[in-house]
């Protein structure tokens, strides 16, 4: 089953699909899940919402503020303290739901939304498991250590912290993608990601625009997901590529963030770079898909 749902998150509506079971006879864990940078709901993350419903799960997945079919001003920006309070509102709003079993919520991230999850599940009690594949965790570890004292900053931002940005921290707009960066350079650079968007983006029906303005506002301490990943406590499924082509989805920074998990936590490596188990039908996506599916059964 798939139903359309809305909730608000820093004053727009946000719109997305829940998936369910076809028979719902108890209240089911969630999976709250949102892509990565510009991709929209109809852009394979709704395939793997789909798995994630065949499994016994409901899986609310939505286009962040700004983007696709949610509302909000300006169009096509992203802020990643603006994405991850959509997050937290997202869990807010599943709560509500008398499908859901509130007690058993996860986060799913890709890319971008990757590092996300650590960050939201970091300083929210309320989820209970992260799944992030290929995560965005940086190109280089920060320079700030993460400690107690640099984590409560980063949480008092994430509550109520001021993230606007300003020209000095824009980047954009530019394009997402482009196949000539000497002439038209983008903000995702490799041509294994002009690919994917061309491909999937450029579908019927997804609402993506090949657009884009990154902020990253000027805080007392930076985003930086590696910063928070000392204070994830719950079960973390880590799904990296060793050949990721993305600079900002280093291998190695995403290792070091992963050893410092300190409840359970599961590694595991797959094939095909940052895009590869985002072709849908493909067996790279039936390996994450399930191996996810797994994880999920397993902790909720």
């Amino acid at each position: 089953m798939i139903n359309e749902i809305e909730f608000r998150s820093e004053g727009a509506i946000i719109r997305g699909l829940l998936f369910m079971p076809e028979t719902v006879s108890v209240r089911l864990p969630v999976v709250i899940m949102a892509h990565g940078t510009s991709a929209t709901v109809k852009m394979v993350a709704d395939k793997y919402a789909e798995v994630f419903g065949r499994n016994g799960f409901a899986a609310l997945l939505y286009d962040h503020r700004n983007f696709g079919r949610s509302e909000g001003e300006p169009r096509q920006e992203i802020n990643p303290w603006i994405q991850c309070r959509g997050y937290r509102d997202a869990i807010s709003f599943a709560e509500t739901l008398l499908e859901v079993d509130s007690k058993r919520i996860a986060l799913w991230g890709d890319s971008y939304t990757g590092g996300q999850v650590v960050m939201v599940a970091a300083m929210d009690d309320r989820v209970k498991a992260i799944v992030a594949q290929c995560p965005v965790i940086g190109e280089t570890l920060p320079m700030e250590k993460p400690n107690q004292a640099n984590f409560d900053t980063l949480k008092d931002i994430f509550n109520n912290g001021d993230i606007t940005g300003d020209p000095e921290t824009t980047t954009g707009p530019l394009p997402v993608v482009s196949c000539d960066q000497a002439g038209t350079p983008s903000l995702l650079k490799p041509i294994q990601a002009f690919r994917w968007f061309i491909d999937y983006g450029g579908r019927p029906g997804t609402g993506w625009e090949n657009r884009v303005t990154r902020v990253i506002p000027k805080t007392p301490v930076p985003y930086h997901p590696f910063l928070c990943a000392l204070f994830v406590r719950v079960p973390v499924l880590f799904m990296v590529a060793p050949e990721d082509e993305m600079v900002h989805a280093d291998y190695n920074v995403a290792k070091e963030a992963y050893e410092h998990f300190s409840g359970p936590k599961e590694w595991y490596e797959i094939a095909g770079g940052h895009f590869g188990l985002l072709y849908f039908p493909d067996a790279l996506f039936d390996e994450a898909s399930q191996i996810q599916a797994s994880f999920l059964k397993k902790w909720l």
